[in-house]
């Protein structure tokens, strides 16, 4: 007789597994709930203080972000002794079990929670009660809850289940010994023996479980017990596993509700470290440590403790897991600053990995601001969701642009919430692309979001698997061994040069514009607090009146903001509610403060109080116009430095200013417009020559459809044009050194006012926008077809240039549409180029010699009300001679986000033995350079010394020699890293080095003060 057919062997199998895990828990006994809700959370002294309820299974209890403190109360039946029992919670929410100190001690997640299915359920309802219990123990529980599930979705809000129950422990050890079992055999190919007798066994242990009880569950645990204990041979690849639960700081869920998710997620990690010994955990972002050390100290310690064991590995080199495309360079250096500084001081960690696992896209600078900050590697996943090609490579070298290298690993499973089951184990072996040259890869397992990261099914399962026959072995270790291990492999790997592009998420580059106006306006003014608080040091201020604890505030904050789901755009309306908020009252501190520290400096320079003096904190001499009090002055401010205002007049440039209805001019360049508003001619006179490509319209409103969400908009959503903004009004006029054209349209339900502008001797053509959106699922860019032939644009990035294809030659071109530039967008040839700048942009196009801007997007999901509001912004063109670099592009760009600084002198009492060093009648610039491509990016005090610190780099990716003068005598000047650690001793006593850079190289100078 032949044997049965796997595939109902595999069914039988599947099905007596399905009710022998029904059958492990049996309720007994029912638990008295009340709960008292609040509209938000209360701490534990104030649990009672909410609107009270009493509740049976089905009651409801609450509405989407309600919070609830629930007390179970009950009592063992006396029929339970001697049998192991736990408690069954399910509140349709999350909750936080608590000790009698309100210490939280366990989380719980909804059974009905939305997650990846296909990656495990999220559910997590066990509370262990006793092993073996007398019989008679009350029950007294109280747990802190939320109407909300793992992603923020409302889940009716009723209690579904608080009961108590008996675990049938042996049958709970054989539904895992079966699951496992059952997936390696689908796992297995089929001329295999092996995958032949495990079939064979589960076939048989279901036939023993026809009727499920005490004797047929020990019978077929024992039938399978001998395929479970069989081991592996010398493996070709080990797999390296480590328990982690991704926690975006915020999304679908406001901030304060990602506070009590980290509470859930940390408590439930640390009980079941206490079950399983070998269980390995990692967790990221000091921030959520931050804040689990404010609110729930006692479980912070036990942290500690387990952080000290090495049971958990404290991970990732940033403050936050944040957005690399789109935070400024500086703000990528203060999140490995305050990153690498928390992890060293609170748990004496030297953090070596980038913990990158779901950030959109990666800058080409990143590599060097690692190696520089002593980071060796980087782990990410999120490339493997890219929509077209696939990436070569799982582990590699990522090169950046200026030649850095950093040892990269992207978890060949292609996910950070692995189930840790067979499947994982032989998708690794499988996908791997370089397992050709390695014999290691990285398996993250668990459950992110408040989920608790893995529960007792991953650490099951992984019990099991260790060196299960079948199955490439697999290890519990921190990320570091690991990588330590694979670093060994090294010499065999391919390199990867440039930025890590993901192809998707592109809309994230202009979603929730007013959050990313906000971002670049208080990262150039932080810059500019520093340096002005920097200068009053240097004019004799006490080190101690530098603002240093109030910055790091203020920085922290705003690298919160920068968390890869705040500022790309993808969290729901409260978050933006509430960041919106606290940007503008931080923007308006800091603008403050920077006033009052200029104002200290100019009193200390010399400057009678009241007096008003201009502060140019950029490493160029500027002459430009400026409006103070409504009068227009043309003014020249020495680099890094400053200038009473009644002494900075310059010669202005000769006038020849015109504004016509169709027509604006200047000295050195004629605009020319259509009937429509859109520019037909851009006449560069200085090379005589047009910059608008010939029968094309510029700077025409165009509208699309744009059926996606925050994170995406079609590929080809230019085949799908909805319209263009129509031209209602026109003024043409001049106002001071000004010839101004003011055109206002409409589409739909929305206006935009622009305030076309051309300067007096200017050769920058800017457009001032404000505009009321109120479009649904539509996408607004304007476009600039430039006279101009290249097949490479020019995009500003963090610390450098990255150049990219505006060809479609390839898959590879095709997918990269959509890219992200800073300041800056710039179309060349040898002789010729134009620029296109801007104050508060990312998202950016340029095909063939098209330049386009993405300005708005009103995409419904996950906040309905994304952009509906109303915005400002300016971007300019900026036609030049000679390439980018001849025409230092770079400095326009700057120019544009970083304005002249006027500031009153405020009286201070001068006895500073350096004040007198420096006055107003000759005021030395803070810091000169004597190389026109090297850029001053920071000037800030040291974080742990009385030194300054100059944060350097090269800007047009080719070798420079810079003299460096200070303004002031330097007792030591040394090179440091970004982490502000000496490297060497450049120069002493004097004020004057030379510094080579190398192409984009960043450095930093930590200067002490004679």
């Amino acid at each position: 007789m032949p044997y049965e057919s796997n595939h109902i062997m595999t069914q039988k199998a599947k099905q007596r597994l399905a009710k022998l895990q029904e059958y492990v828990y049996r309720p007994i006994a029912g638990l008295e709930v009340e709960a008292w809700v609040t509209k938000e959370p209360v701490p534990f002294a104030e649990r009672m203080s909410g609107r009270h309820v009493r509740l049976q299974p089905g009651d409801k209890w609450g509405e989407l972000w309600d919070c609830a403190w629930f007390h179970f109360q009950g009592t063992v039946p006396k029929t339970a002794a001697g049998q192991k029992i736990v408690l069954l919670i399910d509140i349709n929410g999350e909750l936080c079990l608590v000790d009698e100190a309100g210490t939280p001690r366990q989380g719980l997640t909804n059974v009905s929670s939305e997650f990846d299915y296909s990656l495990g359920r999220p559910g997590k309802r066990v509370v262990d009660v006793s092993a073996a219990a007398r019989g008679e123990e009350a029950i007294d529980l109280w747990g802190d809850g939320g109407c909300n599930d793992l992603f923020g979705h409302y889940r009716s809000g009723t209690l579904k289940e608080a009961v108590i129950a008996v675990c049938h422990e042996e049958a709970r050890q054989l539904a895992y010994d079966l699951e496992v079992l059952i997936e390696l055999v689908e796992q297995l190919p089929d001329s295999s023996a092996r995958k032949a007798q495990v079939l064979q066994s589960v076939y048989e242990a279901a036939h023993l479980l026809a009727e499920i009880n005490e004797k047929t569950v020990h019978l077929a645990k024992e039938r399978v017990a001998r395929d479970l204990v069989k081991k592996g041979g010398d493996p070709v690849l080990t797999v390296s596993a480590i328990g982690h639960a991704h926690i975006d700081l915020a999304w679908l869920w406001p901030i304060r509700e990602t506070i009590r998710k980290g509470a859930r997620t940390f408590s439930t990690v640390l009980r079941n470290m206490e079950k399983y010994p070998s269980y390995v955990f990692g967790a990221s972002q000091p921030q959520l440590y931050q804040w689990m050390k404010e609110y729930y100290p006692q479980l912070y310690e036990e942290v500690k403790e387990r952080i000290r064991e090495g049971r958990w590995e404290a991970q990732g080199a940033m403050w936050v897991e944040p957005d690399a495309n789109i935070s400024g360079g500086e703000a990528l250096v203060r999140q490995i600053l305050y990153g690498k500084r928390f992890f060293r001081e609170e748990f004496g960690k030297d953090m070596k990995v980038l913990w990158l696992p779901d950030v959109f896209g990666y800058t080409g600078s990143l590599p060097q601001l690692l190696k520089k900050s002593g980071v060796d590697y980087m782990m990410t996943q999120k490339l493997s969701w890219s929509t077209y090609n696939t990436h070569p490579h799982h582990s590699f070298f990522w090169e950046g642009i200026d030649g850095t290298k950093v040892l990269t690993h992207l978890p060949p499973e292609d996910t950070y919430n692995s189930p840790a089951a067979p499947r994982s184990l032989a998708k690794i072996e499988q996908s791997y692309l370089d397992r050709n040259v390695s014999e290691h890869a990285l398996m993250l397992f668990g459950i992110g979001d408040g989920g608790g990261g893995p529960g007792e099914e991953h650490l099951e399962r992984l019990e099991r698997e260790h060196n299960l026959l079948g199955l490439p072995p697999v290890v519990q270790e921190p990320s570091l061994a690991f990588f330590e291990r694979l670093e060994q492999e090294a010499s065999r790997f391919q390199t990867y040069w440039g930025e890590l592009y993901l192809e998707k998420h592109q809309g994230t580059l202009t979603t929730q514009a007013r959050n990313k106006w906000y971002n670049r306006k208080l990262e150039k003014a932080l810059r500019e607090l520093e340096f002005a608080a920097s200068l009053q040091l240097v004019l004799g201020e006490s080190p101690a009146a530098y603002p240093t604890a109030r910055l790091e505030e203020i920085w922290k904050e705003m690298l919160l903001y920068q968390f890869h789901d705040i500022l790309p755009g993808s969290s729901i309306t409260r978050v933006y509610d509430e960041s919106l908020e606290r940007y503008a009252k931080l923007l308006g501190e800091v603008r403050a403060m920077t006033a009052e520290a200029y104002g200290r400096a100019a009193s200390r320079s010399g400057v009678a109080a009241g007096e008003t003096v201009l502060f140019n904190s950029l490493p160029w001499e500027r002459r430009e116009w400026i409006e103070i009090g409504g009068s227009w002055q043309y003014v020249q401010v020495p680099a890094m430095g400053w200038r009473e205002l009644k002494q900075a007049a310059a010669e202005a440039p000769a006038t020849g200013l015109i504004a016509e209805e169709l027509r604006l001019e200047n000295e050195r360049l004629e605009v020319r417009f259509a009937e429509n508003g859109s520019i037909v001619s851009l006449y560069d006179k200085a090379a005589g020559r047009e910059a608008v490509q010939p029968g094309t319209e510029a700077n025409l409103f165009t509208v699309y459809h744009d059926d996606g969400d925050a994170w995406d908009f079609p590929r080809d959503y230019r085949e799908t044009i909805a319209g263009t903004m129509t031209l209602e009004s026109r003024r043409a006029y001049v106002s001071g050194p000004q010839a101004i054209i003011e055109q206002v349209y409409r589409f739909g339900e929305s206006t935009l006012k622009q305030t076309i502008r051309l300067l007096q001797g200017d050769d920058l053509l800017r457009f001032d926008t404000e505009a009321d959106w109120q479009e649904h699922g539509k996408m607004l860019r304007v476009a600039f077809p430039v006279a101009v032939v290249s097949d490479q644009v020019n995009c500003e990035i963090q610390f450098g240039v990255l150049k990219r294809p505006t060809t479609r030659n390839n898959a590879i071109e095709f997918a990269r549409d959509e890219i992200c530039a800073h300041h800056y967008l710039d179309l060349s040839q040898p002789d010729y180029g134009v620029a296109l700048l801007n104050d508060s942009k990312y998202g950016h196009r340029a095909e063939g010699g098209v330049l386009d801007l993405n300005l708005l997007r009103s995409p419904g999901y996950p906040d309905p009300q994304a952009d509906r509001a109303e915005h400002r912004f300016t971007y300019a063109l900026y036609p030049h001679a000679g390439d980018f670099i001849q025409a230092g592009v770079y400095r326009k760009g700057y120019e544009l986000n970083i304005p002249l600084t006027p500031a009153e002198a405020i009286p201070v009492t001068v006895d500073g033995s350096r004040a007198a060093d420096i006055h107003a009648s000759r005021p030395m610039p803070l810091i000169s350079i004597d190389h026109p491509n090297v850029m001053v990016e920071a000037v800030k005090k040291a974080e742990d010394s009385d030194h300054l610190i100059f944060r350097l780099y090269e800007t047009a990716g080719a070798g420079a020699n810079g003299g460096l003068s200070f303004g002031m005598t330097c007792r030591t000047i040394e090179e440091t890293n970004l982490l502000e650690e000496p490297i060497s001793l450049l120069a002493e006593d004097t004020n004057q080095i030379c510094l080579p850079f190398t192409p984009f190289e960043i450095k930093t100078i930590r200067v002490q003060l004679a």
